[in-house]
């Protein structure tokens, strides 16, 4: 099997003082499949979020976050996942339903994603559950 982990879980197991912290680190050393990986949108993500003095504290110089990002990806069990075919129609189906939120957009291709891929998705983020067909692993505070 093999999760992709969304924004928040890689947010949460880089910083020690985040609030989801002890959470995201029971994930990855207890319930991680044998693959972790980013796609691009969760790269850039946590590239961009690291960055900001909001999100990180304190936030990493551009450098610095690119040395994170590349030692994730050179750990054992992690990976960079490439878009298959059959994503977008997957994605149009999402957001093409009547109760479709615009907010979800990203959301809604991560789902895609994660099912055209055949990965479980994983985050804190409760609105991923809304997304029929996913196989979806929602981290709570420990």
């Amino acid at each position: 099997m093999t999760d992709l982990l969304d924004v928040n879980v890689w947010l949460a197991l880089t910083d020690a003082r985040h609030v989801h912290h002890s959470a995201a680190l029971h994930y990855w050393e207890n319930d991680a499949a044998e693959l972790t990986v980013f796609c691009r949108v969760t790269m850039l993500g946590f590239l961009r979020l690291v960055t900001q003095s909001r999100m990180a504290n304190p936030p990493l110089p551009a450098t610095r976050a690119w040395e994170v990002y590349r030692d994730y990806l050179q750990a054992p069990g992690v990976g960079f996942l490439q878009e298959p075919a059959g994503l977008e129609q997957e994605l149009a189906v999402f957001s093409t339903q009547p109760t479709f939120r615009h907010r979800l957009w990203t959301d809604a291709y991560l789902a895609a994603l994660a099912i055209a891929s055949g990965c479980r998705l994983v985050s804190f983020d409760s609105d991923f559950q809304t997304f029929d067909g996913l196989k979806f692993l929602h981290l709570s505070p420990v």
